[in-house]
């Protein structure tokens, strides 16, 4: 919020109206609530205009989706042109022995939906790349078993 300045707007949107109300109650507490609005629905079909935001923020909600590739399309839609488009999700080892050994342990993790929590490697930059965004921050980061990624992608304006 400090970012988007006094007269700015944040919407946090997720599927779960507790994680929002555990948000709500944070940003309360802070006395921040006032510039936020809290969204429940569906990450594959927001329920926002195309061209709504200057900025969206995906963190870890990509990769529990069956349709990451159409979840990464949605967050283009609302996006305005010149918009960012900023992601975090799992995403596979690059080195290939390393990446053989984590998808069987991840054979036997998703057995086990509390440890799992319903996160896998995915990769959603081909969609946004096919829309026309262009890539201009990119970082691996985590553990080499279960890495992460995090990207910055820029909306074309055309």
């Amino acid at each position: 919020l400090e970012k988007a300045g006094p007269s700015g707007k944040a919407v946090l949107f997720d599927m779960s109206d507790g994680m929002l109300a555990v948000a709500k109650k944070r940003l309360d507490e802070a006395g921040a609530s006032d510039q936020v609005e809290f969204k429940t629905g569906d990450m594959l079909s927001l329920p926002f205009n195309d061209d709504s935001f200057d900025v969206v923020l995906s963190t870890y909600s990509m990769c529990p989706l069956y349709d990451p590739a159409e979840g990464a399309r949605e967050l283009c839609r609302v996006t305005k042109p010149g918009g960012l488009i900023g992601v975090a999700h799992s995403t596979d080892p690059e080195n290939p022995a390393v990446k053989w050994m984590a998808d069987r342990v991840e054979s036997l993790v998703w057995r086990i939906p509390s440890i799992s929590l319903g996160c896998r490697s995915v990769s959603v930059l081909p969609p946004l790349k096919q829309a026309g965004c262009k890539i201009i921050f990119r970082k691996h980061l985590g553990i080499p078993l279960w890495p992460f990624i995090v990207f910055v992608a820029k909306k074309p304006t055309t």
